[in-house]
């Protein structure tokens, strides 16, 4: 049963709802001939255009071995034939969390809402803009972990830049797994940190659990126009061959990555999308798969990408209808803005963008909450202000509109007379708790209590929840003999791994 709003605004708590289960109706806004169009424009692209795989000579084997071997550099195939491999890829999986109750559904009509990932730098009212540390990503973490609006908690909240590169995955991951018992993501960038996180992941589920369930997933990014490298062919590799998922994402600035148009931008992020799920399909057929979707438009005056704007909104529904086509679950970002701080800018462009991203229905959606300056930053007030929304949008969609019999409150009626009030009837008494959405981060209180209250702005207010939630944090308990298990493995890795800043 979903999560319903409660009386209960201890910082600490968290959700007894792991994931958003959807009764809204999708927002379908494209016709029939528009969608056979954008289908048309993307079986085009296997055929015609072709994808250029570099850099990983396992893939092109993997490749030839199907049958399909490189023509001037680039890979084409049968569009229909592409379509059958990502046929084999199931329409819904559930990712296993070490608490079982945090597990999530990703696909069909479930919706899972995790934070900001990849930014290097963090940003709060009193520290500033900085370089994230460890400890910022730590204490991110926790914040994910405890804020009941957020259901997983990804990996990078933050790029931890005072660990050597070589090294920082398996303190990220190692985090991710004792700080906090939500399912998270493991590392991509290079393959044996994939590898790293795979194998984490096993000694902390067990061998035969992972053989059974998806335990970890791994996000990775297209080199778009059209160019598969290394980074994501062997992520694919490694997590995909274990039975684990892989979320594969082309990152398009539509007139940078991709033409101008809308359309053709839609178009491609598919066929990119489509083209990686049929390779996962080569590495292990039925291997789990998430179709990723991050289209920006862009200053054509600067270069600098926007956020919230009609075009990458558009997007967002139109490669929901296309996932749903494809069967394919949909992953797409979230509370996106240019903005640098928490301010007006910042809420409305994060609101269009997570508004479209909702009823676009995005099953996996990354960077909902603490998104600032493109994705450069990490805001710690930003994180909970826009976690404290994501309620309100999950109230909208797993509960809709309620006809039941109590929602019409005919007592109620019976009971107060006309000109009466209905503060304290039966009807209200028996649902006060759960009637309406509480905003944590809110201020509805008249000007003179705001004001006895020290006229605190919702940045101010964020700032004082965020420690307050890490003042309440207690780690979750974990089976201590796989604790000292994954702290021996990273400790090995780490000797090593030489450190490398690059």
């Amino acid at each position: 049963m979903a999560r319903r709003a409660s009386s209960d605004s201890s910082d600490a708590a968290i959700s007894q709802s792991p994931y958003v289960q959807r009764r809204l109706p999708f927002f379908d806004p494209l016709d029939e001939e528009q969608i056979t169009r954008l289908e048309a424009q993307v079986d085009w692209l296997f055929e015609n255009v072709g994808f250029a795989f570099r850099d990983d000579p396992e893939a092109i084997r993997i490749w030839a071995d199907a049958g399909i071997k490189q023509k001037d550099g680039l890979i084409k195939a049968d569009a229909q034939w592409v379509r059958a491999l990502c046929a084999k890829a199931p329409s819904q999986f559930t990712q296993v969390a070490r608490n079982p109750e945090r597990s999530v559904i990703i696909g069909g009509r479930n919706q899972v809402f995790a934070p900001i990932y990849g930014a290097p730098f963090v940003r709060d009212l009193e520290g500033g803009r900085r370089y994230a540390t460890f400890d910022d990503f730590q204490k991110l973490v926790k914040l994910a972990y405890m804020h009941p609006n957020l259901h997983h908690t990804g990996l990078v909240i933050a790029e931890p830049t005072d660990i050597p590169v070589s090294k920082r995955h398996l303190d990220m991951v190692y985090a991710h797994m004792v700080l906090n018992d939500k399912p998270h993501l493991g590392a991509i960038t290079e393959k044996s940190r994939a590898q790293d996180s795979v194998d984490m992941a096993e000694i902390l589920h067990g061998k035969a659990v992972m053989d059974e369930n998806v335990v970890i997933m791994a996000n990775v990014n297209t080199n778009s126009p059209l160019l598969v490298d290394r980074v994501v062919t062997e992520a694919i590799q490694v997590y995909s061959s274990r039975g684990q998922a892989m979320v594969v994402t082309p990152f398009i600035l539509t007139g940078a990555m991709g033409p101008v148009s809308t359309a053709a931008a839609v178009a491609q992020a598919m066929a990119e999308a489509m083209i990686c799920c049929a390779f996962a399909q080569l590495v292990r057929p039925g291997a789990p798969f998430v179709m990723g979707n991050f289209l920006s438009s862009m200053s054509l005056k600067s270069g600098a990408p926007t956020f919230g704007m009609p075009e990458p909104v558009m997007s967002n529904y139109a490669i929901g209808q296309l996932a749903r086509r494809a069967g394919l679950p949909l992953r797409c970002g979230g509370s996106l803005t240019a903005s640098k701080i928490e301010d007006a800018q910042a809420a409305y462009e994060s609101a269009d963008s997570m508004h479209s991203t909702m009823l676009a229905g995005s099953n996996f959606t990354l960077h909902a909450a603490g998104w600032l300056e493109g994705g450069l930053a990490t805001g710690f007030e930003k994180l909970v202000m826009d976690a404290d929304r994501l309620g309100s949008y999950q109230k909208v969609l797993d509960q809709g509109l309620d006809c039941s019999d109590d929602a019409f409150a005919r007592d109620a009626y019976e009971e107060v007379p006309a000109g009466g009030h209905f503060l304290g009837c039966g009807h209200t008494m028996r649902n006060y708790q759960s009637a309406f959405y509480e905003a944590q981060l809110s201020d509805s209180e008249n000007v003179e209590s705001w004001e006895e209250g020290g006229a605190k702005d919702m940045r101010r207010r964020a700032y004082e929840r965020w420690n307050r939630m890490l003042k309440d944090y207690q780690e979750p308990p974990i089976d201590i003999a796989r604790k000292e298990a994954l702290t021996a493995y990273v400790a090995k890795r780490k000797e090593e791994l030489p450190d490398a800043w690059y």
